[in-house]
């Protein structure tokens, strides 16, 4: 079989197949099922400020349910305050301890601050690389959202100025041009981008008339999006470019590293059909290398990318009804 060893964030990895933050690694038995598969790399269950906001208001209200109940009292418990985010650091930690592959931890936060300061403490528990998760939901007229990516590009500066491991970041494709907007984040130096992440988006049940909040999993027809933007950004970046979101066969891989992809994150697939699926990914794709004459990853790597690809205009078309004339129904 070919040689998969790959590299991102400057991290080497021992195939492309790195397994994304989800609650497989948020369980330290998973985390070493996914290791025992194949995994190359694994990124950490994520950090979010939000959850921990959460947490400390519950904690406040349910201390405080029962002050006053009695005029002799003031205060129904002792002081006590939440720990914040020790609990997910020291978990961390013991992942990053108890495997031999590569860990990244990942992190999703809200103000400015709390980014260098929890990214700093992310850092400090030994991982090898840390995962920023940059979103914002377009929930305000009046912010331009050129604010909005210069605010982001300065999370990234501060978190930089602060840490030694090499940083990556986990993008929504929703910015007005993610091909200017990546250009400046590595222009500051990032060193890797991963396309794309699959946030949190409402839904409604129409028959109870309530908000659903739903977990779906990706299908395999996501992984376009990233597809067209790694191959429009193979030799354009510094920082490696690793793709995610709806990655569920071995063929879905190496469209993705034919387009210039230096490893794939995969979750849903190993949901689906378990974390077998890992052993079953790599194998296969092993076994297309070997069909197609290729020793390495390096061979084919960028292949067909937006540079070397016969169509130049390929991952610029837009319109449907273009499309159309070249339609392959059975793809």
């Amino acid at each position: 079989m070919g040689n998969l060893k790959t590299t991102f964030m400057g991290l080497a990895l021992k195939n492309p197949f790195i397994a994304g933050a989800s609650g497989y690694t948020a369980n330290l038995d998973k985390i070493h099922k996914l290791e025992e598969a194949g995994a190359a790399a694994i990124v950490t269950a994520s950090l979010f400020e939000e959850q921990i906001q959460h947490e400390r208001y519950r904690l406040e209200e349910n201390l405080h349910q029962f002050d006053n109940l009695y005029a002799e009292m003031t205060d129904f418990f002792p002081h006590v305050q939440h720990a914040g985010p020790k609990e997910h650091l020291m978990w961390v930690r013991k992942a990053k301890e108890s495997v031999g592959i590569p860990v990244i931890a990942s992190l999703n936060a809200v103000r400015s601050e709390i980014w260098a300061e929890w990214a700093q403490e992310l850092a400090d528990t030994g991982v090898d690389g840390l995962e920023l998760n940059f979103y914002a939901a377009p929930s305000e007229f009046d912010r331009p959202g050129a604010d909005i990516e210069a605010e982001q590009v300065e999370i990234l500066k501060a978190v930089k100025s602060r840490l030694k491991i090499p940083i990556s970041v986990k993008l929504s494709p929703f910015y007005t041009n993610p091909l200017q907007f990546i250009k400046k984040l590595d222009e500051a130096r990032v060193d890797g981008f991963v396309l794309f992440n699959r946030f949190f988006q409402p839904d409604i049940d129409v028959q109870k008339e309530e908000n659903r909040y739903a977990h779906d999993l990706s299908e395999r027809s996501e992984h376009r999006v990233a597809l067209r933007f790694t191959a429009l950004l193979f030799g354009q970046v510094k920082g490696e470019l690793c793709a995610s979101g709806g990655i569920h066969t071995a063929g879905d891989a190496v469209k993705l590293l034919l387009a210039g992809a230096s490893c794939v994150q995969v979750v849903s697939t190993l949901y689906r059909h378990k974390i077998s699926q890992l052993g079953a990914l790599i194998e296969e794709t092993g076994q297309w290398m070997d069909k197609h004459g290729y020793r390495d990853l390096a061979a084919f790597r960028g292949k067909m990318s937006a540079d070397s690809n016969r169509d130049p205009a390929f991952y610029k078309r837009a319109q449907y009804v273009k499309n159309l004339l070249k339609a392959d129904y059975g793809a």
